[in-house]
């Protein structure tokens, strides 16, 4: 039943992705460089959204904080991010819209998923001689969400954390809507 679920959220997943844009590099470059803003403002919106129902649904109990899964923060995440950034810029993809506009037969595309592969394998293989480095020295706390979760510790360690969650979450969908699509 997972992996019907899986297949039927990922595909959803794509769908949106292809609406929106996010499976075109030009728009994408055009988010990058600050001159269309409708990706950003649709990435915002669902950040938002999503943080919204993520946290009121934690709060009502109708969410169950164990099913979260907080990966750690650690220098790794940090120097990883710059990297993919970096792919991201040159490539105009990131690794879910790469995946989708492969699946739309775009030939840059698979030139994309296939580099991420390769980068994902060159890991695998070097892991074992950069696991014990500064790479993976815990930063931020490692494993913490923004407003308390149960297992997970907070950043903001108040009973109000939440409400700070919800109104963050409402402050990226105002933005979302009231930017403008192009500066």
């Amino acid at each position: 039943m997972k992996i019907i679920l899986a297949l039927i959220l990922g595909t959803l997943f794509g769908f949106v992705l292809q609406r929106v844009g996010a499976t075109d590099s030009r728009k994408i470059w055009g988010m990058l460089t600050l001159r269309d803003l409708h990706l950003a403002k649709a990435i915002l919106f669902a950040i938002g959204v999503s943080s919204i129902v993520l946290f009121a649904g934690m709060s009502i109990g109708i969410i169950d904080a164990g099913h979260l899964s907080v990966k750690s923060s650690y220098n790794g995440v940090i120097v990883g991010g710059m990297l993919l950034g970096l792919g991201w810029a040159i490539a105009g993809y990131c690794p879910g819209t790469g995946v989708a506009a492969m699946g739309e037969g775009k030939p840059d595309a698979f030139v994309y998923v296939l580099g991420g592969l390769a980068g994902a394998f060159l890991y695998t293989l070097s892991y074992g001689a950069i696991a014990d480095s500064w790479l993976f020295s815990p930063i931020g706390g490692g494993k913490v969400t923004l407003a308390a979760t149960g297992e997970y510790s907070a950043l903001i360690a108040t009973p109000s954390a939440m409400l700070v969650a919800l109104v963050l979450g409402g402050l990226f969908a105002a933005f979302a809507v009231l930017a403008p699509k192009k500066i």
